[in-house]
């Protein structure tokens, strides 16, 4: 499928459809539609409404491009050169545009987006579900006129943005968010460890106590030994 097509794609595969008999894979690959989508055209399905452009009076197709088309299935159509240079679009900043028939959803994608993944930021989030700050911060403060019936719903099952995406923000808030420091000074010890001491000091104090109490005890009875044998000497 090439990548230039026509001004008005499906405006003029309506017409390409009604003023034809190009096949719907030559309309497709021309306007850079999918063949279902040139089905839906031709069944009322798709574009209604859209009326359609011709083609060949803004000179992006001819006559007998058309009739060379008609008369091999397998041949491609070759835009012309268009008689209007149309400037590339600026890509627009700013939050995401969400269609009208889902923005009630958008605050229950809010709260799942917070409740789950706390560490975006209010800017990230307003890229995701295309939202403002004011309604980010009614739903987190549980403000919102509908807070008490919303219910946290994946912005991905949703439609408001792709996964990738999700992914993308939140991988972005993991790597903006600062590691935590640890503190590297004291610390209270677990009661175990401190029990633990205090009954080994304990042991040790009245080991040493009856120790010394055995010292004592032998220092007396030599004391006595000594005194016994002077008496003997002196009644010698």
């Amino acid at each position: 499928m090439s990548n230039r097509k026509p001004l008005m794609p499906k405006a003029t595969a309506v017409w390409l459809v009604e003023n034809t008999s190009l096949s719907f894979e030559q309309i497709a690959e021309f306007c850079g539609l999918h063949n279902l989508e040139v089905k839906g055209i031709a069944d009322g399905d798709v574009a209604q409404g859209i009326k359609g452009m011709d083609p060949i009076s803004t000179g992006q197709l001819t006559r007998e491009e058309i009739e060379k088309g008609e008369a091999d299935s397998d041949y491609r159509l070759k835009l012309g050169e268009s008689k209007v240079v149309l400037p590339s679009p600026a890509k627009k900043k700013g939050p995401r545009y969400t269609p009208v028939s889902r923005r009630h959803e958008r605050p229950s994608a809010i709260l799942w987006l917070v409740r789950n993944h706390p560490e975006l930021k209010d800017s990230q989030i307003m890229r995701l579900v295309g939202t403002t700050k004011t309604t980010i911060a009614s739903v987190r403060d549980r403000t919102h006129w509908n807070a008490s019936t919303l219910t946290p719903m994946d912005p991905v099952t949703l439609g408001l943005c792709s996964q990738i995406e999700l992914d993308f923000e939140v991988q972005r808030a993991a790597k903006e968010k600062p590691a935590a420091q640890q503190y590297g000074g004291a610390t209270l010890l677990p009661a175990s460890e401190t029990t633990r001491k205090e009954a080994e000091h304990e042991i040790a104090t009245t080991s040493e106590k009856q120790r010394d109490d055995m010292n004592v005890d032998a220092v007396f009875a030599k004391l006595k030994t000594i005194g016994g044998k002077k008496q003997d000497d002196d009644e010698e």
